[in-house]
């Protein structure tokens, strides 16, 4: 049993592996992806601004679309809204590092799919003084822990109510690729533990407390209920703009044929014993797993999230290569800046 205030303890070979893996990700990251996204987000482009800041008295040539009407009949004066400039971008990653993560049968374990991801998309954002930070999900049974500012030199600490889907790690947002450094340790030394986190819960903490615009990153495989986690999305979009990463092993979507197989739920412990050799199971399987995918996507889209699929049996730096490529493309619609 973990006792609140006490940080969970790493083997020492694990904290060496977790270094390897993230120097490595580092030099595949900035060969392929360094400056895909160079100024292609909103916000550091000069400007009024979109953050609304404070009221003064109109003066002759001022944008009537900003009168301020509340503070206009108030004062009986005509009054303006003043916007702040976005000079910095704000990205906060959801990351689920729940059991079912702990599965692989090809090239990769989705557990290192999701760190990869989160890797990626620190090196893509953390420039130009961008603020990164995490929420990281492992399971259910412990409080939330929260991270002060040196967070990579000091133990977590237990505050406040326990979290209702389980133990979160908050990560706060922080300037500078150290930083980001740090925060890509803090994820790689994080273990899962038994249970299923509340992925839901996990993206409401996104809204709480209420940010300024920014980038909102979900990492996970999306095998919770999607009535649980399609709310807090739509939600999550309403401010940011969403990047959702969906996980998937290919033997989450279709049966091998090779008899009878067991298998066993990370997640519960549950052990299932599957008669593989079924033509009709494995077409069954396959037709619900497609039916699962299929209403995964139908809710990201809904909620006006980007979606990217990572698969263990490919290659995911070319599919994010990819996918940044099209975004780019979508956004200046075939134009260079």
């Amino acid at each position: 049993m973990i006792r609140p205030g006490t940080a969970v303890p790493v083997a020492p070979e694990e904290a060496v592996r977790a270094e390897a893996v993230l120097a490595k990700l580092q030099l595949l990251v900035t060969r392929k992806l360094d400056g895909l996204l160079q100024g292609d987000y909103a916000g550091l482009l000069p400007g009024p601004g979109s953050e609304a800041g404070e009221s003064r008295e109109y003066r002759p040539g001022d944008d009537v679309r900003r009168m301020d009407w509340p503070v206009t009949a108030r004062t009986t004066l005509p009054h303006v809204r003043r916007t702040v400039a976005d000079r910095e971008l704000e990205t906060w990653l959801a990351v689920d590092l729940s059991a079912s993560l702990d599965f692989g049968t090809a090239k990769w374990l989705k557990r290192d799919l999701v760190l990869a991801a989160a890797t990626a998309m620190a090196h893509l954002t953390v420039r130009g003084g961008n603020r990164i930070g995490a929420v990281v999900g492992t399971g259910s049974g412990v409080p939330e822990r929260k991270v002060s500012r040196s967070w990579w030199r000091r133990r977590p600490e237990t505050v406040g109510d326990p979290a209702p889907g389980g133990p979160v790690l908050r990560l706060p947002a922080r300037a500078g690729r150290k930083e980001a450094q740090g925060l890509l340790r803090a994820i790689a030394r994080t273990e899962s533990r038994p249970g299923r986190a509340d992925l839901g819960e996990l993206i409401d903490m996104l809204n709480r407390p209420p940010r300024r615009r920014g980038v909102a990153v979900v990492i996970s495989d999306f095998l919770a209920p999607v009535e649980g986690w399609a709310r807090p999305v739509r939600k999550l979009g309403v401010r940011h703009d969403v990047l959702a990463i969906e996980v998937v092993d290919p033997r989450e979507l279709e049966l091998p044929d090779v008899g009878v197989l067991t298998l066993a739920d990370p997640e519960s412990g549950m052990l299932h014993e599957v008669q593989t050799a079924d033509p009709g199971l494995r077409r069954r399987y396959a037709e619900a797993a497609g039916e699962q995918r299929a209403a995964i996507a139908r809710a990201l889209r809904a909620a006006g999230a980007a979606h990217l699929r990572l698969r263990t049996d490919t290659d995911w730096l070319l599919d994010m290569v990819r996918f940044v490529a099209a975004q780019r493309h979508a956004r200046t619609r075939g134009t260079t800046r």
